[in-house]
């Protein structure tokens, strides 16, 4: 296998409006990432080389967005950075490109006459640390590098401008400087150096100018309804010579100043291409190996899931749903374990929390059902645990307390009324994952007996019952049955469409929700499930008929009056198609089970399968590079929108490949 895992030649990175769109992420373990376009040039709020929480908070803050970069020699001055004006580019850092790769690091071949430059860039694993190497060959004349780096210093959801608040002056150090704009944030260090006996010693000069950098664009920021201009500060240029086929490494950090950048940078490389030494170029594979950039240590270690690049963070149900597939589907059971721990510790009131803040005073318990995915997550990894008892039994408590408040009533509006189905939500509060909102209230209104909610409480109280008769609890064994029996005679009454072949979406007050919605395929897809195995049938040859696409699942039938089919626009456009219609890739794990669970694992239906999970080949180069988008649109072409790296659609398609290779023939 190569380490090249990706590469954009010039021909297509000259195709401006493609390249803005084309976004490629690196993330440190900490909860922080670099993440920007092919050419380098930001083009969201977000973008970033060095984007980090500090201590003290779990809110990133964008510190380093990039270095203004010039390369001089022979008279000649020519730009490798490029940013956007009103509309225009400037430097042109473009024109000298010649190819973009991950090999498996972000690095850039530039060509200026018979000079060959290149660039390339590392996170440190464990540290607030970006390394930056540059090295030239083929140079007739001595030659120089002008750096300035441009520092933001805010937190990566706003924009910044021109203050007198900010500190413009810097600590001279050793080989480098030392910046802290503002008080109330951290300082960062950059330093520079190369390998220690590769010629005379690095010698950078820091020229201090401090400056304002005015009305930076972020074109996408434009395209999704938000405000994209601002500015950025920069102290001063470093000047450093470079001599041919020798590295230079720069380092800023917001701990300790890198003393050795070169060997701190031959160090962590090594790291990087040994981790993709055997990374093929199939989805599998590739989903794989970035599955770890969803995964962190919180500041008291907790192993956590981040939702989302670039502006999620720690979220409940998406960290339920994504954590199979991060983990047990890549045979790390013990780990998903640790994970499933540390969220146990974050319930209250038997709910898991929507968003998760340091503890859990500053948490947020906005969601129904993140607990019930909880219930689901813990079953996977106990299935795939060495031990499974100790699995079972460490849980437990957990789940019988997520059990009993859920049925006599907590946050939400969710109980169980008489029936033994579970009621959520309000007219004015949607607390599935279906919740956007507009100023005229919820656009998809499910407050009642959502389907999936409740297949999901079928799931768990079949698996409590299972736990408990394995643990010798008779008494609640026998009583959990009798809940069983009644939850699923009603999920049965209340939600099956007899005469349609499939789910109602929401039942309240006696009146049934038709609408063909995905949240069926979960019901249908469970290992313990109210559908007989013709219902499950019915229900997964409807979802291929009318939701399934090349890239998931719709969130409502085409036909549908409400259905919209263009996820685009600003915030209010957008939030109207978000479950409207809107393609969402998780859900294409639920319908490879559903469909296995319906029509078994026969030859010709794991070829169906794997054709459809390996279509997503082509995606992993379109939006975030070897990852996939959080959504698409519903009509054709699909077209990516969201974030670019989403947790549960790594997690489900890899969960997707390990059920079609693993299902029973």
């Amino acid at each position: 296998m190569t380490s090249t895992l990706l590469s954009i030649e010039r021909d297509d990175l000259l195709q401006l409006e493609r390249s803005m769109t084309r976004e490629w992420l690196l993330t440190d373990g900490l909860g922080g990432y670099a993440s920007s376009t092919v050419l380098l040039c930001p083009a969201r709020r977000y973008h970033g080389l060095l984007v980090a929480p500090y201590a003290g908070t779990v809110k990133r803050h964008v510190f380093l967005a990039r270095f203004e970069e010039w390369f001089q020699g022979g008279g000649k001055s020519v730009a490798l950075s490029m940013g956007r004006y009103g509309g225009t580019y400037g430097p042109l850092g473009h024109q000298g490109v010649e190819r973009f790769e991950l090999a498996p690091l972000p690095r850039w071949t530039y060509r200026f006459g018979r000079a060959t430059l290149e660039r390339e860039l590392l996170l440190v694993r464990g540290e607030r640390t970006v390394l930056v190497r540059y090295r030239v060959t083929g140079q007739q004349h001595p030659v120089e590098m002008r750096l300035r780096p441009l520092l933001p210093y805010r937190p990566a959801d706003a924009l910044t401008f021109e203050n007198f608040d900010l500190d413009k002056r810097v600590e001279r150090l050793t080989n480098g400087i030392l910046a802290q704009p503002y008080a109330a944030l951290p300082a960062v260090a950059i330093t520079l150096g190369s390998p220690r006996g590769s010629g005379p010693a690095l010698a950078p000069h820091f020229e201090v100018d401090p400056l304002w950098y005015k009305g930076i664009e972020y074109p996408i920021e434009l395209a999704r309804g938000y405000e994209g201009h601002e500015d950025n500060f920069t102290p001063g240029e470093f000047h450093v010579a470079l001599e041919s086929g020798v590295d230079v490494v720069v380092a800023a950090t917001l701990g300790e100043p890198v003393a050795d950048p070169a060997a701190l940078w031959e160090r962590e490389h090594a790291r990087a291409v040994r981790a993709a030494e055997h990374v093929g170029t199939d989805v599998r594979s590739r989903l794989a190996y970035t599955a770890d950039d969803f995964l962190y240590r919180t500041e008291t270690g907790r192993l956590a899931v981040d939702a989302g690049w670039p502006w999620f963070g720690e979220w409940g149900r998406d960290s339920c749903i994504a954590l199979p597939g991060l983990f047990v589907s890549r045979g790390r059971a013990e780990e998903c374990v640790e994970a499933l721990a540390g969220i146990a510790e974050y319930l209250k009131d038997g709910l898991v929390p929507n968003v998760f803040g340091r503890a859990r005073a500053d948490s947020d318990y906005g969601s129904a059902d993140a607990s019930l995915w909880f219930a689901r997550a813990v079953r996977m990894a106990e299935l795939a645990s060495k031990d499974k008892g100790a699995v079972a039994r460490r849980f437990l408590p957990a789940l019988r307390e997520i059990a009993e408040h859920y049925a006599r009533g907590t946050g939400l509006g969710l109980a169980a009324d008489a029936s033994g189905l579970l009621r959520s939500g309000s007219p004015q509060l949607n607390s599935t994952w279906m919740d956007a909102r507009t100023s005229q209230g919820p656009v998809t209104p499910r407050d009642g007996c959502a389907v999936e909610i409740n297949a999901l409480w079928c799931f768990l109280l079949a698996y409590l019952e299972d736990l408990e008769t394995r643990v010798g609890a008779a008494a609640r064994a026998k009583e959990l049955r009798g809940r069983r029996e009644r939850a699923y005679a009603a999920f049965v009454d209340r939600f099956w469409l007899s005469r349609e072949g499939y789910l109602a979406d929401v039942w309240k007050d006696g009146v049934q929700d038709k609408s063909i919605r995905p949240n069926m395929v979960i019901a249908a897809a469970l290992e313990w499930s109210p559908l007989t195995s013709g219902m499950r049938v019915d229900v997964a040859n409807c979802a291929r008929a009318e939701l399934l696409t090349p890239c998931g699942l719709r969130t409502l039938d085409p036909r549908a009056k409400a259905y919209v089919g263009r996820y685009g626009g600003g915030c209010e456009e957008r939030d109207r198609a978000y479950h409207q219609g809107t393609v969402w890739p998780w859900l294409t794990g639920f319908f490879v089970e559903a469909w296995l669970r319906a029509h078994g694992g026969s030859a010709g239906q794991r070829q169906f399968l794997r054709e459809l999970l390996d279509g997503f080949g082509e995606h992993l180069e379109r939006q975030g590079l070897l990852h996939v988008s959080e959504v698409m649109d519903g009509d054709p072409p699909h077209r990516p929108g969201g974030t670019i790296a989403q947790a549960w659609n790594s997690g489900e398609l890899l969960r997707a490949y390990d059920l079609i290779e693993r299902y029973p023939s």
